[in-house]
């Protein structure tokens, strides 16, 4: 077994009882004042300064004991979801319609733990290593404001790294890279549609919003079928329709909300106009008017191909080659972890956590989410023994 990971194992019950604290008490963005409290004891114990930033973010900041140039910034984030838990877990949340549904419990373990093992090589270290314990992942976005506030300056970060605990593909200690794009884009949108309200019995002295409205959501599906080549990955979604009011009126005004992932910066950019002008096109065959609220969100995630290389090596060496993947999907889901590799070359991973015996087997953002705590010392291993290979390379 590796040195790293025997440390790592070691230690493992200290950072896994910090994830169950954290999930025991989790909370919203912007709002992880416990969790961010918890961290700074835990740098001010290892003796590693820190600075906050806004409300709960936390950067901190090791320096090696030998010369280096490089420096390297981790980052995990802290926020938990709107979801009432039914895990059972003996841990559970203890704070009503909120729980850890995510792995972010686990992330911010994760990093604390990567500290103190970074910690104990602080001599032998060149360069420096940042530590980002990030809020609001989950929304509003908390990366952007991190990065507006300077957290890739003094020192200035020459890479960033991250993992994402995985229960719906990856067993517990598999870890598994891919190389440019990682994740999608994700955008949102809100329709209005409004037309004439009336009673039910006399639809021809009205202008019914819904009929216009289910015509919309049909129609934007030939956006990703009929415009886009197959081989564009592309999602328009539709999550959420509210109108009318009971079932013998006709309603005057639909709102719906939804969601665009797409991998390529051309084709999100065309996303709007071709919306708009299916929406136009439709409001005004049904009579109705309408408009599009369009809000371009987070980018994709473009891994690195040179950092992805070295994040494979040192954890083919801590875990063994057969644990390592390389692995050609995609994730169509958002991460604001994007936004660092904006600045800097970045990679992110993601770390397997399904156990099914464990019943660690639902998607994140699942009420019965639970992950196999197993894996928080297997990313502590990685992600140290990635900063340690990082910053020695001339």
């Amino acid at each position: 077994m590796h040195p790293m990971i025997t440390k790592a194992r070691e230690i493992e019950d200290r950072f896994i009882a910090f994830r169950r604290q954290f999930h025991r008490h989790p909370e919203p963005g912007w709002k992880e004042e416990q969790t961010a409290t918890t961290v700074i004891a835990h740098l001010e114990s290892l003796g590693i300064p820190y600075q906050r930033i806004g409300a709960t973010a936390v950067v901190g900041l090791l320096e090696g004991g030998k010369p280096g140039s490089r420096c390297l910034a981790i980052r995990a984030d802290m926020d938990a979801l709107p979801i009432s838990e039914q895990s059972g877990v003996e841990f559970t949340s203890e704070v009503l319609g909120m729980m850890h549904a995510c792995g972010h419990d686990g992330h911010t373990a994760i990093l604390m733990g990567v500290a103190a093992l970074l910690k104990e090589r602080q001599a032998e270290l060149p360069g420096k290593v940042k530590f980002f314990f990030q809020p609001a992942e989950e929304g509003p976005g908390g990366a952007k404001p991190m990065i507006e506030a300077g957290c890739m300056e003094n020192p200035k970060v020459d890479a960033t790294i991250g993992l994402h605990l995985n229960t719906s593909d990856y067993a517990t200690g598999i870890l598994a890279l891919k190389d440019g794009a990682s994740s999608a884009s994700s955008d949102g949108f809100t329709i209005t549609i409004k037309g004439n309200g009336g009673h039910g019995a006399h639809p021809h002295l009205s202008v019914d919003a819904i009929v216009c409205a289910a015509q919309v959501v049909t129609a934007l599906q030939s956006i990703v079928s009929r415009e886009f080549s197959p081989q564009s990955a592309v999602v328009i979604g539709v999550g959420t329709i509210n109108g009318g009011y009971r079932g013998n009126v006709i309603a005057d005004t639909v709102v719906m909300e939804g969601t665009v992932r797409t991998l390529d910066p051309v084709v999100k950019n065309s996303i709007p106009e071709r919306m708009e002008r299916i929406l136009q096109g439709l409001c005004t065959a049904f009579r109705c008017q309408g408009e599009l609220d369009y809000r371009h969100g987070v980018p994709s995630i473009l891994n690195d191909s040179a950092l992805t290389d070295a994040f494979e090596k040192s954890a083919k060496a801590v875990l063994g080659a057969e644990q390592v993947l390389r692995i050609p999907e995609v994730s169509m889901g958002g991460e604001d972890f994007s936004y660092y590799g904006q600045v800097a070359p970045c990679c992110f991973v993601r770390l397997g956590a399904r156990n099914e015996a464990l019943g660690c087997i639902h998607p994140g953002h699942h009420p019965q989410y639970q992950f196999d705590e197993q894996a928080i010392a297997i990313g502590m291993a990685c992600m140290a023994q990635m900063a340690i290979d990082y910053l020695e390379q001339p």
